[in-house]
C-alpha cells in the first residue's frame, strides 16, 4: 500500500489510479463537508464532484506544506462558499410558509410531503439534524466552517488553521463562539435537555 505522499507524486505524474486512491480515502469526509455547507444531497454531490475536479486540475500547485486532506478540505470549503455566494446574488430566498404566485397572479399553497418515518426516535433525530443544519446555514461562514471542520470532520486545530487560513488562537475562538451560538439556538428551540 502506497503512502499518501507517494500517491500524490504518482498523481502528479499522470497516474489516474493513484488519484483515484486519494479520492477514495477522502470521499466520505469531503461529502460530509459539502453536505453540511449545502444542506441537501443533490447540491452536496455536485460540490463533491467539483471539489475533486478542481483538486485534480490544481494538483500541480500542491506543495505538500500541509497534508493532502487539509488541502482538499480547503478546496471543498472554497467551492461550497463560492457556490453559496453565487446563489445569494442570483436567487431570491423563498419562504415555504408564503403562498407561491403563478405567472397570471394566482396564489397556490405550497405543500411539502412528509417522507420521514413514523418512528418517534427517527423523527427526533431528523428534527435535530434539520435544526442543526438550519442553525449552521444562519451562521457566519467562519463559524460554520469551524463547526464543520472540528465537530463533523474531526480535524485538529492545526489542520483547521491551515484550512481556514488563520492562527490556532483564532480557530479556537471561532469554534468556541460557534458552539455557543449553536447551543443557544438549539436550547431556544427546546432541542437540548
Amino acid at each position: 500500500m502506497l503512502s499518501e505522499e507517494q500517491l500524490v507524486k504518482r498523481s502528479l505524474q499522470g497516474d489516474l489510479q493513484a488519484f483515484e486512491e486519494l479520492v477514495l480515502g477522502y470521499q466520505s469526509k469531503v461529502y460530509a463537508l459539502t453536505y453540511r455547507y449545502m444542506g441537501n444531497e443533490e447540491d452536496a454531490y455536485d460540490m463533491f464532484q467539483e471539489t475533486f475536479i478542481k483538486a485534480y486540475r490544481s494538483l500541480p500547485t500542491f506543495k505538500g506544506q500541509s497534508s493532502f486532506g487539509t488541502w482538499i478540505y480547503r478546496i471543498a470549503s472554497n467551492v461550497c462558499l463560492d457556490e453559496l455566494r453565487r446563489r445569494k446574488r442570483r436567487i431570491p430566498t423563498l419562504s415555504l410558509d408564503e403562498p407561491a404566485t403563478t405567472l397570471d397572479g394566482n396564489e397556490l399553497e405550497v405543500e411539502i410531503a412528509d417522507t420521514s418515518y413514523s418512528i418517534d426516535i427517527l423523527y427526533e433525530q431528523k428534527e435535530l439534524s434539520s435544526s442543526i443544519q438550519e442553525v449552521l446555514d444562519q451562521m457566519k461562514k467562519e463559524h460554520k466552517t469551524a463547526i464543520i471542520l472540528r465537530d463533523i470532520l474531526d480535524l485538529s486545530y492545526e489542520e483547521m488553521a491551515k484550512v481556514m487560513g488563520c492562527s490556532m488562537g483564532t480557530v479556537k475562538s471561532r469554534l468556541s463562539r460557534a458552539r455557543n451560538i449553536l447551543k443557544e439556538k438549539l436550547l431556544q428551540r427546546e432541542l437540548l435537555p
